[in-house]
């Protein structure tokens, strides 16, 4: 767990942090606590927060909190990065089937600063999808569980 990132416990916080990060990208983490890819997914976002600030608002959602959510965005791998924009989620073109949430950790916080700048540039011209700048080398790779069903 991030000691400089606010967490967000239950339903009712999330929703009203969408609706009020205006002018700003809303980036919430969903994971656990005790999960050592979080843990490492943390600490880049924390250290990249205040140079973020004035592009991004960042919050760690534990999935186990917000089972709604977690259901909504079909998180089955932790973590899972979400993007909003004004209230809009966000989508973003990592090369990979899922355009909804960014899974995995980012392998340096230059590439997510990069996307971060995107996705802000982005959802500033009015688009609701945007490609990924990031290497595709450095996103992690997954099967869908129900793919072919």
């Amino acid at each position: 767990m991030s000691l400089f990132l606010p967490k967000l416990l239950c339903k009712k916080s999330i929703d009203e942090v969408i609706k009020t990060v205006a002018e700003k990208v809303l980036v919430l983490r969903f994971g656990r606590d005790e999960d050592s890819v979080c843990l490492q997914l943390d600490d880049i976002l924390s250290k990249t927060s205040h140079d973020l600030s004035n592009m991004a608002s960042i919050y760690i959602v534990d999935v186990d909190s917000a089972p709604v959510y977690t259901r909504y965005f079909d998180i089955s791998y932790i973590p899972s990065t979400v993007f909003f924009f004004n209230g809009q989620h966000m989508k973003v073109d990592y090369g990979s089937p899922d355009h909804t949430k960014f899974v995995g950790s980012f392998k340096t916080k230059q590439d997510f600063m990069d996307l971060i700048e995107v996705i802000y540039r982005g959802a500033m011209r009015g688009k609701m999808i945007v490609r990924s700048p990031i290497d595709p080398q450095n996103i992690p790779k997954y099967d869908l569980l129900y793919n072919g069903i």
